[in-house]
């Protein structure tokens, strides 16, 4: 497994410091801000900046952060909650699959042109191979997705063991969260390809698992000590934040803090 890239040659050659471009990626990514928005905030911290460069910085720097972060994932439970909604791209309406577990956490996603057996045959196959296979899908009671379901079972994708339940109700957990996903893309004012939309999504979903902690630098053998300070310190000294008495969730500032300490501690000479 390669050595990823160090925080040094991560913004290696940007005009601006990486503080300032973690902290508009995540604040663009967390909150219902637009990208001028973000302009206007910088201005009056006295630093000029173009909306075009937050998004630029977006596409570029989301895919790393990614998968610096999903090596240190928990694992998404075994009861898969699948829907299907509508974002827009190019000004078109496009399907948004997403499915998430019992405790709403986010198991992966699809964006698609079309809602037909192919396409929900792919999304399955793919979040399959990624987290393995389910013990139960909750589905609505679109025909295509039970077919699916079916067809990738009789192939051997999915085992037979795998149950598949139809109700209006169970599948609230995911349709409550697809509204998490677009009041933070409403905004955005629509995307105008597939694979913006794609890296923007990515991210959204990484800041809240970030939030609700569903990654953190846990080791196979958290009993020993020894072995759990290599992984810590590659995540820069970051360990499981104890709430305050009444919060839920770790605050935004740690998210920018634990972003900035994974990267800085993500190559073995920063780490010496």
């Amino acid at each position: 497994m390669t050595e990823p890239t160090s925080a040094q040659d991560l913004f290696k050659g940007r005009h601006f410091d990486q503080e300032i471009i973690i902290l508009c990626i995540r604040w663009y990514l967390t909150f219902k801000l637009s990208s001028r928005d973000l302009v206007q905030m910088m201005s009056e911290r006295g630093i000029a900046l173009v909306h075009t460069t937050i998004l630029r910085w977006v596409q570029r720097y989301v895919p790393d952060f990614e998968k610096r972060w999903n090596q240190y994932a928990l694992p998404v439970g075994d009861s898969w909650h699948v829907d299907e909604t509508y974002i827009k791209v190019k000004g078109q309406w496009v399907y948004l699959y997403r499915a998430v577990d019992k405790q709403g956490r986010t198991v992966d996603f699809l964006l698609s042109k079309w809602r037909d057996v192919a396409t929900a045959k792919r999304f399955f196959s793919n979040a399959a191979k990624q987290h393995g296979a389910p013990r139960v899908i909750t589905l609505d009671g679109y025909a295509a997705s039970h077919r699916a379901v079916a067809e990738l079972k009789e192939v051997g994708t999915l085992p037979r063991r795998v149950r598949i339940r139809s109700s209006q109700y169970l599948n609230n957990v995911v349709e409550q969260d697809h509204r998490r996903i677009k009041q933070r893309i409403r905004p955005m004012l629509g995307f105008k390809r597939f694979e913006t939309a794609t890296v923007t999504i990515r991210g959204i979903e990484l800041a809240e698992k970030i939030k609700e902690e569903s990654i953190q630098p846990h080791t196979a053998d958290q009993q020993n000590r020894n072995h759990s300070r290599p992984l810590v310190r590659s995540l820069g000294g970051i360990k499981p934040i104890k709430p305050f008495a009444g919060q839920k969730h770790i605050s935004t500032w740690n998210c920018t803090r634990a972003i900035r300490r994974t990267l800085a501690y993500s190559s073995p000479s920063l780490r010496a």
